[in-house]
């Protein structure tokens, strides 16, 4: 059976090796460099005042960090194009014909495939995530793991995501019985998926927190590690301000000739800020990928019911 897989299925495992190895090695190359501005660990600096090293990392690779926005789709082209013609591609040729009436009984043969093929859209996946988040960690150091360009692209997410889109390719396959259609489905399947959950449900995977704290005088840039859901401005009583009165205290401000962060902060203007703290990170982590690898479950149940049920 591993032979006759690896015989099906190595144009598709070979092409994403290859494109998996190089994207890693221009990453390793960039990373080197970007790992070189902060001698003493990107974390570390993060604590002390390397303002002036994260600028430069921003100036210089800042390019690479927008580029690898786009890279979450990674693991969805790695886990349909591996799912998709798992069972589309025997249905379309007839193969299945010859296939389920060999000795390997048919569910032997679609375990041995859905187990081998998902292994390797774990280790292609997980050898993408362990790379793209090692190159991350200057940026991770000072923007935090909550953004959406961080978040989706490290930790266990992007496996849950491969597996997620592996199972709708190979559960439409099944049904469609056409390899190309199957990959559409999968793809257009997971950015319905992601959207509603990052913009519905993430956010409420835990309850935010409120802070208020008064508005520094200082205009210096903060570290975002936390992911700030919504941000606001109260007066010295904690009555949270409207748009317009705010707007207003910024045209008084504007009139004095005073800098707005001063001028706040002498009015005992309050900061409010509802935020999830950036030690959530893994929690939330756990809790997407579960939802994804889930559904990855069910849909792969949906596979098994359709193969069983097929009659010869």
């Amino acid at each position: 059976m591993t032979w006759l897989i690896w015989r099906q299925h190595r144009a598709e495992v070979c092409v994403l090796g290859l494109l998996v190895g190089l994207f890693g090695i221009v990453l390793l190359a960039l990373g080197t460099q970007a790992h070189d501005l902060f001698p003493g660990g990107a974390a570390r600096c993060a604590v002390e005042d390397c303002a002036a090293s994260f600028r430069r990392l921003d100036e210089q690779y800042g390019y690479v960090e927008n580029l690898l926005a786009a890279f979450y789709l990674v693991p969805v082209v790695i886990g349909a194009f591996l799912g998709a013609p798992l069972l589309a591609r025997e249905l379309e040729d007839g193969t299945w014909q010859l296939a389920w009436t060999q000795a390997v009984p048919r569910m032997r043969w679609l375990a041995a495939k859905l187990a081998a093929l998902a292994a390797v859209t774990v280790v292609l996946t997980g050898t993408f995530t362990a790379v793209l988040t090692w190159f991350r960690e200057p940026f991770d150091a000072w923007e935090g793991r909550f953004q959406y360009d961080a978040f989706d692209l490290e930790g266990l997410v992007p496996i849950a995501y491969a597996l997620f889109a592996f199972g709708v390719a190979t559960a439409a396959g099944a049904i469609l019985r056409r390899s190309l259609p199957a990959f559409g489905v999968a793809f257009g399947a997971f950015l319905a998926a992601r959207m509603s959950v990052a913009l519905l449900a993430r956010p409420a995977y835990a309850t935010p927190l409120t802070t208020e704290a008064p508005v520094s005088a200082d205009s210096s840039k903060d570290r975002v590690a936390d992911w700030v859901i919504e941000r606001g401005y109260a007066d010295a009583t904690g009555r949270r301000l409207s748009s317009a009165e705010y707007h207003d205290l910024e045209a008084a401000a504007d009139r004095a000739g005073a800098n707005l962060n001063q001028f706040l902060h002498a009015r005992g203007v309050q900061q409010v800020t509802v935020h999830h703290p950036a030690d959530r990170f893994w929690t939330f982590q756990l809790i997407e990928a579960a939802l994804f690898a889930a559904v990855a479950v069910v849909l792969i149940g949906v596979v098994v019911w359709r193969v069983r049920r097929r009659t010869i």
